[in-house]
Order: structure tokens, then sequence, then C-alpha cells
């Protein structure tokens, strides 16, 4: 949410419902307190879209062990969610390499770099066993299994997401260094080893661009930091509020006026 649109409470049209952010963009508490302690010492300075950037970096960086940047700032925050958009708009976890390319080039950003070193990100975090179960055991409607999974991963996936089980379960998109920013995501691609389907077509799909990225990422793992660093700041320059445009809000959750005004900006 480069505005945001991703904080607003909103039954009908917020974005933390949209099915990619579903119970799985969590934390939301946490930007709260940090909204609060800056309306405390500055009130209506700091955009929610701004901490979002800087949260963003620090858990990167401070937390995790990976790159660190300097955040552009300025933005501001937008009047309202957009579940729709974000539902089309959003990468999937199960997106072939044409879709995913697809997202990234609607919104300018480069089809091979950035998608594969933004993709790098699930090098921590956690996934529901909803967004990959289909692997594992009904992956084309016949009861199969996908090709390009390791088979022994795949066995270790299955205790964790029985078929018919708790499909909210969580698992570590990195089996090797889950809370650690690190270049093992891409080393767990060369071995079939991406936990989700959009992860491991970077690197199975074949005649690939972004298999090569790949290789040299898990490889170099400067390179995939330098990379990572532009393709952030990229990403958060895409389409940002600045000047007059929306508002800095006093609460994360809710426009000023504290209602949802229209249903018209894009998901980003």
């Amino acid at each position: 949410g480069c505005d945001a649109s991703i904080l607003l409470d909103d039954p009908v049209n917020g974005e933390k419902e949209a099915i990619p952010n579903n119970n799985s963009a969590r934390g939301y508490e946490v930007i709260d307190a940090m909204k609060a302690a800056l309306e405390s010492a500055c009130p209506n300075t700091v955009s929610c879209a701004d901490i979002l950037a800087i949260a963003s970096e620090q858990s990167v960086s401070t937390l995790a062990g990976g790159p660190s940047w300097a955040v552009p700032l300025g933005r501001r925050d937008g009047f309202t969610a957009n579940r729709t958009l974000a539902n089309s708009n959003l990468p999937g976890f199960n997106n072939t390499l044409d879709r995913l390319k697809n997202r990234f080039s609607n919104v300018g950003l480069n089809t091979s770099i950035d998608l594969v070193a933004l993709s790098g990100a699930h090098t921590f975090g956690r996934a529901q066993c909803l967004t990959f179960t289909s692997r594992l055991y009904n992956f084309t409607g016949v009861g199969d299994t996908d090709p390009t999974l390791n088979t022994t991963y795949l066995e270790e996936l299955r205790q964790i997401c029985p078929q018919g089980g708790n499909s909210s379960v969580l698992t570590n998109l990195d089996p090797t260094t889950p809370d650690g920013f690190d270049n093992n995501y891409f080393t767990n691609l060369q071995v079939n080893r991406g936990l989700l389907r959009s992860d491991q077509n970077l690197f199975s799909t074949e005649g690939a661009d972004t298999i090569e990225i790949v290789n040299r990422f898990s490889s170099n793992q400067t390179a995939f930091f330098e990379s990572f660093v532009e393709s952030m700041i990229r990403m958060g320059n895409i389409s940002p509020l600045t000047g007059t445009e929306g508002e800095i809000r006093s609460n994360c959750r809710a426009v000023n006026s504290g209602t949802i005004r229209s249903n018209s900006d894009a998901a980003l």
C-alpha cells in the first residue's frame, strides 16, 4: 500500500480482507503503536504510508540482518481502499511466471530483476497451508502433485498441512533460515524447495530469463542485497501521493473524516 490503503478498516472495500492479504498480512497493531507515538511527539507530520516504508526497511535491516537503505519520504495517505483491485492487481501465490510479469509490468516494475529481487523477500515470513496445498494433493485437478516440488519437501509439507486439515496453519516460506534475510530463498528454488508455486516458477519455468537471476543471487548474496534495495525504492515510488494530495491520517485505520469516501483508488 504505497498510500497506506491496506491499513484502512472497511468491511466492504477493505484491502486487509483481499485474498492475497487476508490473514496473511499481519502486525497492524504494531503500526498503530508507531502512529500513536508519532502523533504524540509531532502530530500531523508523519504519514501512515511513510511509517509502512520505514517499518519495512527496519524489518529487513535491523530485525533480520538484511541490507539497509535510505527510505525516500514524503508520501501522504489515501482516502480509499479497493478490495477488487487488490484481488486483481496483487501477485498471487499460484500465479504463473507470465502472470507475475504482467502484474509487475502493470505498475511499471521490471519483469525480471525487480520480480526476482522483490520475490526474495520470501526469505523470511510465513504462509498459510491454503496457499500451497493444491501443490501437495491436487495440482491439476486429478489428485496429483506439483512435479516441480522436491519429494522430500513434499512429505514434510504434508505433515504440516494434512489433506482436509486446518488451512490457516502457518509454515516458513524459507525452510532453511526462516527468520533471517539472506539468499537462501534462491538456493531453495534451485533444489525445488520453493514453498509457493509463484516462487518456484521463477526457476522452474523452462527458458525463463529469471533463472539466470536466481542462480546469480544464490551464489552472490551481495548482488541480491543491492538489487533488493534498488527494487524496494522503485516499488516505494509507485504513484505516491505527495504535496497536497491525500492527507496525513491521525489514525491509520480511518481517514480523518472517519469515513471511507469512495472506491476509486488503485491497489498498489
